[in-house]
């Protein structure tokens, strides 16, 4: 008598298909926990240290697509990306480790776009919630802004496309050099009722596909003035072009505390406005204690506002 072949279950296409999804998972948790171990060749390593909180998508997909395919073992292996996901991210969702209560003062960045045909109706939200601090970037015309913030903010300081404008006086402001070429980043003394604060505006460089290295060093610049900058309460606002996960944006948490990071919940995403999905727009501090920290939809901005509040 001759035995009829057993059909084994290892050749089946669903099993097949169901090694395809482990394999696929295995990869992206090595992906999630490695991301900074690849080269930063040409900005590949910034753009992955960047896209890094939005991989955790590919964790629903590869479940349902198990589910889809009754794959048992597949379906466990989603499980090690979502867990390397979750320690690395879980956190931003839980209570704000920082102080609370009442701020002290209010701060707050945007990105007006160039070209915006209405700056002042960007920022009309922001002064409505009770900012003390503007801090804005792309300003194509200081002059004609200070006419509609002049009564709620009677003190400026512009140089370039930057500028801030403040309830409470500025003693001193000179531009600082970021290694662009052109000056796009000024420092600020601003005097307010409980002391001295330094504020930093900033925009810089920017970061596209395959060229991050103008950015790359204006980060460094940044961090060399911030460095040397004897101020005890210092604030740096701003588009800095980095992701808060890019590896490029850590000389300047060395150095500085992330005000989303530390009050705010959530990644915080600001750009482009429409649906977000990195954040570039950014509230750094030294020396004060942040007690709120959020996001702003704002008109006619292709960047969503970030604000903050601080004691001392």
């Amino acid at each position: 008598m001759i035995d009829e072949p057993v059909r084994g279950a290892a050749h089946r296409p669903g099993d097949r298909r169901g090694l395809v999804l482990v394999l696929l998972a295995v990869l992206l948790a090595a992906v999630l926990a490695g991301h900074r171990a690849v080269p930063n060749v040409r900005g590949l390593g910034s753009l992955l240290d960047s896209a890094t909180p939005l991989l955790g998508l590919g964790v629903p997909v590869l479940a349902l697509a198990a589910l889809l395919r009754r794959s048992r073992r597949a379906l466990v292996a989603v499980a090690l990306p979502a867990a390397v996901w979750a320690l690395m991210y879980a956190g931003v969702w839980l209570p704000p480790a920082a102080g609370s209560g009442p701020a002290g003062i209010r701060v707050a960045s945007q990105n007006l776009r160039a070209g915006n045909p209405d700056p002042a109706g960007t920022v009309a939200p922001l002064a409505e919630a009770g900012v003390d601090l503007l801090a804005l970037q792309e300003v194509d015309d200081a002059g004609r802004l200070a006419a509609d913030l002049r009564q709620r903010y009677p003190h400026r300081a512009a140089v370039s496309t930057v500028a801030l404008w403040s309830r409470y006086p500025i003693r001193d402001s000179a531009g600082v050099d970021t290694g662009l070429g052109w000056t796009r980043a000024l420092r600020a003394v601003v005097a307010t009722p409980r002391g001295d604060l330094t504020v930093y505006v900033v925009h810089l460089g920017s970061a596209r596909a395959g060229d991050t290295a103008t950015r790359d060093e204006t980060v460094r610049a940044l961090a060399g003035a911030v460095r040397a900058d004897r101020a005890d309460r210092l604030l740096v606002l701003g588009d800095l072009n980095t992701a808060t996960t890019d590896r490029v944006f850590t000389p300047l948490t060395r150095l500085l505390g992330d005000a989303q990071a530390d009050a705010g919940r959530g990644f915080g995403f600001t750009w482009p406005s429409s649906v977000p999905v990195t954040r570039p727009d950014h509230v750094l501090y030294r020396g004060l204690t942040p007690t709120t920290a959020d996001v702003l939809r704002t008109p006619d901005s292709d960047h969503r506002a970030v604000t903050a509040g601080f004691r001392w």
